[in-house]
């Protein structure tokens, strides 16, 4: 399917998607129509905020969504999902009305799993994909855990896991206040990644690019290379110094090599469309 032919599960003459939008989505180009749009999905106890300053980094024709999950931010009265299905089917009825040029979708950890099963998802609707799916630290979806689940753990127990992964500030855990606010999120988004069953089905078409922590003990090289199993296209594996979270301890790096994939993703999608469209949502 081409990008200028929508679906008419797409069209929305009435708009009648945009409140629920504006919870969901938060589009931070502003200056002009983009050619394409890239949704960023959080890990684990994350939320948009934290690919605010990414937008400066890509070209300008390029628009950073902001996805907004519930529980978290501005969504922080709402209860959060606990069930990746659950998740994707709530997403997918809302992001069709800001499907209107081409997209694709970002991910790390839990949000590389969101994007893939959102792709999967919105090809079952409405027979589109995104352009490209770029993934990070997560390992291919259809490779079982090997560790037990932690979302049931102690409050103790549970705090050690988080500091063994390094993504939760150290001053944060420290604060009896703050952890008490923050940690049902994150047993929430543990409880959706170790709940996942992935179930089999027609392989994506569309690349896939994915990123990895040269010292990731949680996902290991050779599970990053498993994602070449759900697309024939074109496959590759970017690595970067650090473990788990290093788009943080690498951010300059891995946004500079992001970028770069942006801008050849962009390339590709001029040279197959005629007119390359643009977005009016």
């Amino acid at each position: 399917m081409k990008y200028h032919e929508i679906r008419p599960c797409l069209v929305n003459p009435t708009n009648r998607w945009q409140d629920s939008n504006s919870v969901w989505f938060e589009s931070l180009s502003r200056g002009h129509p983009p050619a394409l749009r890239l949704f960023c999905f959080p890990y684990a106890g994350g939320s948009g905020q934290t690919f605010r300053t990414w937008q400066r980094y890509f070209p300008s024709e390029v628009d950073l969504c902001l996805v907004h999950l519930p529980g978290r931010g501005r969504r922080f009265d709402e209860r959060p999902f606990t069930r990746m299905n659950l998740l994707v089917d709530t997403i997918a009825s809302h992001i069709e009305g800001k499907l209107r040029c081409p997209f694709a979708f970002y991910g790390h950890s839990m949000g590389a799993l969101i994007s893939f099963e959102l792709a999967r998802e919105l090809r079952r609707r409405c027979g589109i994909e995104p352009v490209q799916l770029f993934l990070s630290g997560r390992g291919a979806p259809h490779l079982r855990p090997t560790g037990p689940a932690t979302f049931g753990l102690s409050q103790d127990e549970f705090i050690v896991k988080l500091r063994e992964l390094n993504g939760t500030p150290q001053e944060l855990l420290e604060d009896a206040e703050l952890t008490e606010l923050i940690l049902p999120i994150l047993r929430a988004d543990f409880e959706i990644v170790e709940t996942y069953e992935y179930q089999p089905g027609a392989c994506l078409s569309c690349p896939i690019t994915v990123y990895g922590g040269l010292q990731d003990k949680e996902v290991p090289v050779g599970n990053l290379r498993e994602w070449k199993e759900h697309s024939p296209a074109q496959f590759k594996v970017r690595l970067f110094p650090g473990a788990h979270f290093f788009i943080h301890a690498s951010s300059v790096r891995f946004l500079e090599v992001l970028r770069l994939d942006i801008s050849d993703s962009l390339r590709k999608v001029a040279g197959r469309l005629k007119h390359p469209p643009t977005c009016s949502a």
